[in-house]
């Protein structure tokens, strides 16, 4: 029996046996004051990565990023983390799996703590008993594939106090699929809209992205990503689906906007609607192309006209990314747009000897902004149809227009210390 499998049977043993003796769900809790071990098989738990948390005991201590894990089977799951350090100030950004933000910086005083909770899904590749989803070999080291639910702690002076960890088996669940501009991007500088979002969502709803670099819609099915889903959708989860750019540069027989994409686009419509769900297009991000007079030159094709013209006919809602990062890229400018893409001069990250300049994956800044413009588009929907999702949404969301976009400098993210400059697949 596989580690997966063996732990995944172990705690569904245990949380059965407790369930069956008590009413309340089951919960387990660490106290990182104590010593805790480096994650094992054997403990199921533990500073993972070779990280440990700083001794804030300690004044000579220097703050740096860690993470701790916990082997559980796939679900949602009710974290609580309190922070803080009663030694020194602490400064703690929460991201959990493969760089999914939860917390921005947090600041907290002194002897000063602060709890906060949210919703975390963890998933492995295992379907059921015959089938799995057929991931990349560079997938396989990714924390959103492996064994257990992973936190990652980072800022300035990361502290965090207590962790607590709960199955939750009522929350709703909103399923991503697509491709590299809304995967959980695992190594720095990348990043997409789809790690971002949790942010905004808050302690009500789930965010399960089972995107991946390099996917079009035929090769998410055929990957059996899809299935994956609907092994744990359940009535009332949304799914969102944002295809496109890797989907127009299939030239098959059949291939093309308006028969295999958007036969594709229809098989999610009729499964996700069979099992109880709820599915929400997503139009295409832009990719930063500008023509001599600062304006975006389209590149998709008839790609986003073939999704809207699905959408109106089997009466899909749809959020309109590709036109509102037209004007993000356009508010910010032909040289400004950079600072929202994967552009950075050569010797920014260890074994980088050239210059970077991707004009399609976004940067850690580019992804915060288009999952502020998604949250717009959630906002804008139906209030009956979306209701848990437009509930969800943090009532500090500020009011976000494409065309006045953040300042990129006042823009904070504690880089993660996993850096891979290669570029993701698709384009």
């Amino acid at each position: 029996m596989s580690v997966l499998r063996l732990c995944s049977s172990l705690w569904a043993l245990a949380l059965s046996l407790l369930l069956a003796a008590q009413s309340t769900p089951t919960k387990v809790s660490f106290d990182l004051t104590s010593p805790q071990p480096d994650y094992s098989s054997a403990t199921g738990f533990g500073y993972d990565l070779s990280t440990r948390q700083s001794d804030f005991d300690s004044r000579r201590a220097v703050p740096v990023p860690f993470y701790f894990s916990v082997c559980v089977p796939d679900g949602n799951y009710r974290v609580c983390v309190t922070l803080g350090s009663r030694r020194r100030a602490a400064s703690t950004t929460v991201r959990a799996e493969s760089r999914r933000l939860l917390l921005e910086e947090t600041q907290t005083a002194k002897g000063d703590f602060q709890t906060f909770t949210f919703l975390v899904n963890k998933r492995s590749p295992r379907i059921d008993d015959t089938r799995e989803v057929s991931i990349k070999p560079r997938e396989r080291t990714y924390l959103n594939w492996d064994d257990r639910l992973t936190l990652e702690f980072a800022g300035a002076a990361p502290a965090v106090r207590s962790i607590t960890i709960e199955l939750d088996t009522t929350a709703t669940t909103l399923y991503l699929i697509g491709n590299s501009t809304v995967v959980d991007q695992e190594m720095e500088p990348y990043a997409s809209w789809g790690q971002m979002i949790p942010r905004w969502l808050g302690d009500r709803v789930a965010v399960s992205n089972h995107a991946e670099s390099g996917l079009a819609a035929s090769s998410f099915i055929g990957q059996r990503r899809f299935d994956k889903i609907l092994s744990t959708l359940r009535p009332e989860d949304y799914v969102f689906v944002e295809f496109g750019h890797n989907d127009q540069k299939e030239h098959g027989v059949g291939d093309g906007a308006w028969y295999n994409f958007a036969h594709n686009l229809k098989i999610f419509i009729d499964r996700v609607r069979a099992a109880g769900g709820r599915i929400v297009f997503v139009t295409p991000t832009q990719r930063r192309n500008f023509d001599s007079e600062g304006h975006i030159v389209e590149t998709h094709g008839e790609y986003p006209d073939a999704m809207r013209a699905v959408a109106a006919r089997e009466h899909v809602p749809v959020i309109e990314l590709h036109d509102m990062t037209r004007t993000f890229f356009e508010a910010l400018g032909v040289e400004g747009s950079k600072q929202a893409l994967v552009h950075y001069p050569a010797g920014t990250y260890p074994g980088q000897d050239k210059a970077l300049a991707d004009n399609t994956h976004f940067n850690p800044y580019g992804a915060y902004e288009v999952a502020k413009m998604v949250v717009c588009g959630i906002r804008q929907l139906d209030a009956d149809f979306a209701a848990s999702l437009r509930n969800a949404i943090d009532p500090a969301f500020p009011t976000f227009d494409p065309a006045h976009p953040d300042d990129p400098k006042a823009f904070h993210w504690p880089s993660a210390p996993k850096v891979d400059i290669t570029k993701p697949d698709g384009n």
